[in-house]
């Protein structure tokens, strides 16, 4: 998911250096949502391992 935040951002810094504004803020705005979307997994996989501890 981190990376498909990368690859939206790269496009959004493409059609910014184009000048399409449009296009540019649309997909700066979906790499945003989505790498909210992976730090909110990443600390949910953490505290769920910090939860189960180690088991062996």
């Amino acid at each position: 998911m981190l990376g498909w935040a990368v690859t939206f951002f790269v496009i959004a810094l493409i059609a910014a250096l184009f000048g399409f504004g449009g296009i540019a803020s649309a997909s700066a705005g979906i790499a945003q949502i989505l790498f909210f979307i992976f730090i909110v997994l990443f600390l949910a996989v953490v505290v769920m391992r910090l939860m189960r501890g180690r088991s062996l």
